[in-house]
């Protein structure tokens, strides 16, 4: 099985999203955060039909680039507010905006920490 590397799949990814239609998609690095992969991507889109439909061309795209190794779930949901699409080196979430607004994905992943807000004294 080949796989491509980082880079060439992250640009690929990016391409495929793009010609989908993909709305607001944010790439983000993971490298000293995790050993799970280089990258993650986000994006948003329109409808459950929208999401599953990037989704499926992201995977064949994958596939008739020559990666092999790319796995996805929630795509058998007929609601599919949320597909993973794991290729290895790059994570790719694709949400509904509600459920992308809930996740908050890049927040969690992000490298700033939290701003905490002071409580208010007597």
């Amino acid at each position: 099985m080949r796989f491509l590397p980082a880079d060439q799949l992250l640009d690929l990814v990016r391409r495929s999203l793009e010609d989908d239609k993909a709305i607001d998609p944010v790439v983000i690095p993971l490298e000293g955060k995790t050993e799970i992969a280089d990258w993650m991507v986000v994006a948003t889109g329109t409808s459950s039909r929208h999401i599953a439909s990037m989704a499926e061309k992201l995977l064949e795209r994958m596939k008739e680039a020559g990666h092999g190794a790319a796995s996805a779930e929630g795509l058998g949901d007929p609601q599919a507010n949320w597909v993973l699409i794991d290729a290895g080196d790059v994570i790719v979430h694709l949400f509904r905006a509600e459920a992308r607004a809930l996740y908050d994905i890049e927040k969690l992943w992000s490298l700033l920490p939290p701003t905490r807000v002071a409580a208010a004294g007597p």
